[in-house]
């Protein structure tokens, strides 16, 4: 799988371990940064690692901030990303069976390194249900984004 991570200031040194790992799972792996502990924004680092997830160049991404909250904020806001926060393995896997997500957003200072892993794991390991139920929920949301999209062109 070609995985894309991302990283602000606070979640740099989890990051490392992210990128380590899926490494030696075999995974292709782009670390989009950052690259040390001095301050960066999240939405920069968000924008980084989602791009190439929207356009198809990547399987799926993973970011890391603090909390994880920040970085999925604004993963969500960028159309087709469906990012999911966890902090468990069961939303790890039910966010992907269940609601398709591309992208999972890690809490560095919320989960230590060893639940990380076993939620990108967990997450990675997950697919798509084939059920109808949710196929046509995830459809729905993509009709929220254009809907969205439609309004805030009218509005300009």
């Amino acid at each position: 799988m070609r995985i894309i991570v991302g990283a602000d200031h606070a979640g740099f040194p989890l990051k490392g371990r992210v990128v380590g790992a899926l490494r030696e799972w075999g995974h292709t792996v782009e670390d989009v940064g950052t690259h040390s502990t001095d301050p960066v924004d999240f939405p920069d680092i968000t924008r980084r690692v989602c791009e190439p997830v929207r356009a198809g160049d990547a399987d799926r991404g993973v970011l890391v901030c603090g909390t994880g909250i920040g970085a999925c904020m604004a993963a969500n806001k960028i159309p087709g990303i469906r990012a999911a926060l966890c902090h468990d393995v069961y939303s790890a896997h039910q966010s992907v069976e269940h609601d398709d997500a591309n992208v999972l957003c890690l809490g560095a200072q919320i989960v230590g390194d060893q639940l990380a892993l076993d939620l990108l794991k967990t997450y990675l390991a997950a697919r798509m249900s084939d059920e109808e139920q949710f196929h046509r929920r995830v459809a729905k949301l993509a009709d929220l984004e254009r809907r969205a999209a439609r309004e805030l062109r009218a509005a300009e």
